[in-house]
């Protein structure tokens, strides 16, 4: 009996530990770097800590300097893709564009997408620059 309930106490921490990303509730939630409410679901963005902490943003570029000023040690980032409202996808698989007609809620001006189709299409209509995670990373040092 003891041994079974170390199992299912083990089961239970584990399982709490989610990799994935909670949902952001528009306008009802703000941002954890600039307080402003967190209102269009293009561009929202959010990180887990090594502790688990679940944090979100209005902007990818709020996220990046949230984490750059503060020291934080994250797991992992999730960004908004540009053409599915509101819905968080890992920011390392993701294809990026930067300026151009993208305008952001904090001017960070960067649209995340899914594939890389998405982006070469959007590249054009966009007038932006393609990117990867790494050099969006990079641009907030």
């Amino acid at each position: 009996m003891k041994s079974f309930l170390i199992l299912l106490i083990t089961f239970f921490v584990i399982s709490c530990n989610s990799n994935r990303p909670k949902p952001i509730k528009l306008n009802s939630e703000n941002c954890e770097f600039c307080k402003m409410t967190i209102a269009n679901g293009k561009f929202g963005a959010e990180l887990i800590t090594q502790k688990g902490r679940y944090y979100k943003f209005d902007d990818v570029a709020c996220m990046l300097q949230y984490t750059k000023s503060n020291q934080v040690l994250v797991k992992m980032f999730f960004v908004n893709d540009y053409l599915k409202e509101n819905e968080l996808v890992t920011a390392e698989k993701c294809f990026f564009l930067k300026g151009g007609t993208i305008n952001s809620p904090m001017r960070g001006n960067i649209a995340a997408f899914s594939s890389d189709k998405e982006q070469k299409e959007f590249q054009t209509k966009l007038n932006a620059e393609p990117m990867t995670w790494q050099q969006v990373y990079d641009s907030y040092k």
